[in-house]
């Protein structure tokens, strides 16, 4: 479901999730990347532990985000009804060269995910 009114309530709570730099590079590389745990934030943005959690939560309790959990991990996303607002109001910063850097640290980080499973899963068929 899309958001379809852009309520006061709705719209400040975005805004208020949108005025911090941290906040908006997580954001960005769930734009890009559909879903982050937050060890891919501690490591992409090099914050701590307690910052990556402070944001997220923060971003979950304003409504913005959806968690799913995967065995041990709690996998964060932006939830369906918010997802057009955020992209549009992005898009206007997606030149930015620490939100590029970002991403592209976000792909050798998943490429090189997908090398270890890849070997892992070959090691264990071989077995």
């Amino acid at each position: 479901m899309r958001l379809k009114n852009f309520s006061l309530p709705v719209g400040t709570q975005i805004f208020k999730s949108l005025s911090d730099e941290s906040r908006v590079r997580i954001l960005n590389l769930l734009l890009a990347k559909k879903e982050i745990c937050i060890t891919d934030v501690e490591q992409l943005l090099e914050f701590t532990q307690t910052k990556s959690s402070r944001h997220l939560t923060y971003l979950k309790n304003s409504g913005m985000l959806s968690t799913e959990k995967k065995d041990q991990w709690v996998f964060y996303s932006i939830k369906d009804e918010v997802h057009d607002i955020v992209s549009q109001m992005l898009s206007f910063l997606n030149r930015d060269a620490t939100l590029q850097k970002d991403i592209a640290t976000f792909e050798t980080l998943d490429s090189n995910r997908e090398l270890a499973k890849n070997k892992f899963d070959k090691r264990h068929w071989m077995g």
